[in-house]
């Protein structure tokens, strides 16, 4: 349970009672090292995400995760009290491994027993490729990268939590850390979204980093190579560039983000350089003690305001045999990687239709029953990249992505999300993503290329994913 508190002048003070606790687990800590923190409740009604965001200072990493209408779910983080890089092949096995060893030297007593997201966390996500990210515009994002917040704000339901972190040295000043403690928490207060402007005076120019004949192109040679049986499927992805006339706030552009895509993983990675924010619809991986979760995402038709036209273009992508394909590949895929680590696993007879705000896609849910505990890191990168967002057969998709597309990926399409102590908690694949730097931002999108795919019409898919960000950046 978390520690008792009264109330605060505050919504985020700690009484008396909670800050002593935190006090002597510094002093423990210090000891040899380590993490130490303390759990208390806050309001629910609070907006997490606009208090972190209104509270970053310019040297901050900062997180945002929510899924509206999955009842009210929103983590948000903000500070640094330890961090875990990795990059290769090993880079999932290597971060869940440094996790837990900062884990045997946590003092957290009790909060750590919290149900999942209350209590610490680590945040943050992974490239597409092992090593991805490594042109400039990704610099301070690492290949894998997760931060255990000073502060983790989080809410489930009508619950809320504050989970306060920090790092203490062997033999260290608790008086000093405590002091960092009172000033980092005094920063914080309740806070609203600022607004994008309607009528900015100079308008965003928008252009393609390479012309859309490239990425037309590219679908016609990876037809090629299908229909010579080299793969059955891979993924292209496309970039778009917004030049704004101004530094770009991620604040009003996550806030959009959340009002148009309630349903949608809501997502935004902050370090001091950049933010790398969106909205997706896909999970990859949530464990849950033995029990796994994801879902298989594939096939896409543009939405309609029109409820009679939205539905017959439903019931198209329910129907076309080129989508079902697509999809199913995407299945048969997570549930043979599942298989060799699990009790059982379980996907849906049919596939379902996801509705978001300007595209729907199929859906299979899939379960499994672990057989031994597996890190919900690993989990994720035992999944990832689904092909979904990578092809089929692997090993002959992934090597052909970069020469197809022409540019680095970076952390489209990898996981983000969050673990706890327990190694539970979630990742989804990042998609529907803009990548902020100064007054540019980069947007990605990319489409499942099989034998039968159309240039034209996969140009026309992906012009509507990019519409789930244009429109907040112009």
């Amino acid at each position: 349970m978390p520690a008792d508190v009264r109330a605060a002048e505050s919504p985020f003070g700690l009484s008396a009672s909670a800050r002593s606790l935190l006090g002597g687990r510094v002093e423990e800590a210090s000891r040899r090292g380590g993490l130490a923190g303390v759990t208390v409740p806050i309001a629910a009604d609070l907006d997490l995400s606009a208090v972190v965001l209104a509270a970053r200072r310019p040297d901050d990493r900062f997180f945002c995760f929510e899924q509206p209408d999955r009842d009210g779910f929103a983590l948000a983080g903000l500070g640094t009290a330890a961090a875990v890089t990795g990059s290769g092949p090993s880079r999932f096995a290597d971060v869940a491994a440094e996790c837990r060893r900062f884990g045997e030297h946590a003092v957290f007593g009790d909060a750590a027993a919290e149900a999942s997201p209350f209590g610490p966390v680590w945040v943050g996500g992974f490239a597409f490729a092992d090593d991805g990210g490594s042109s400039p515009e990704w610099s301070s994002l690492a290949p894998a990268q997760l931060v255990m917040p000073e502060v983790a704000l989080a809410r489930r339901g009508g619950e809320a939590r504050m989970a306060v972190t920090v790092a203490v040295r062997p033999g260290g000043d608790a008086h000093a850390v405590m002091t960092r403690v009172d000033e980092r928490l005094a920063s914080l207060a309740p806070a609203s979204m600022p607004l994008l402007d309607p009528d900015p005076v100079e308008a965003a120019r928008v252009a393609s980093a390479a012309p859309a004949a490239h990425f037309a192109s590219a679908v016609t040679r990876a037809v090629e190579r299908i229909s010579a049986g080299e793969l059955t499927k891979v993924v292209i992805a496309r970039e778009v560039r917004v030049h704004a006339p101004d530094v770009i706030d991620p604040a009003p552009v996550y806030d959009g983000l959340r009002a148009g895509f309630p349903a949608c993983f809501c997502y935004l990675v902050g370090t001091p350089e950049l933010t790398f924010l969106g909205a997706s619809p896909e999970l990859l991986a949530r464990r849950e003690g033995q029990r796994v979760q994801t879902v298989a995402l594939a096939g896409t038709r543009r939405r309609s305001a029109d409820p009679s036209v939205d539905s017959h273009l439903g019931e198209q992508l329910m129907h076309s045999p080129k989508d079902r394909e697509e999809q199913a590949i995407v299945t048969r895929r997570i549930m043979r990687t599942l298989e060799p680590v699990s009790v059982w696993v379980t996907a849906a007879d049919e596939p379902v239709l996801v509705k978001v705000l300007n595209v729907q896609h199929l859906a299979t849910p899939i379960r499994a029953q672990l057989a031994e505990p597996l890190p919900a890191v690993e989990v994720a990168g035992l999944l990832h990249p689904t092909p979904a967002v990578g092809g089929e057969p692997r090993s002959k998709a992934l090597p052909l992505i970069p020469a197809l597309e022409g540019l680095d990926r970076g952390w489209y399409a990898g996981p983000i999300g969050w673990t706890d102590p327990f190694e539970d908690g979630e990742f989804c694949v990042a998609l529907r993503c803009a990548l902020l730097r100064g007054d540019i931002a980069h947007l990605y999108a990319g489409e499942g290329i099989v034998v039968d795919s159309d240039p034209a019409q996969e140009l026309e898919a992906n012009e509507a994913k990019l519409q789930a960000l244009l429109p907040l950046l112009t």
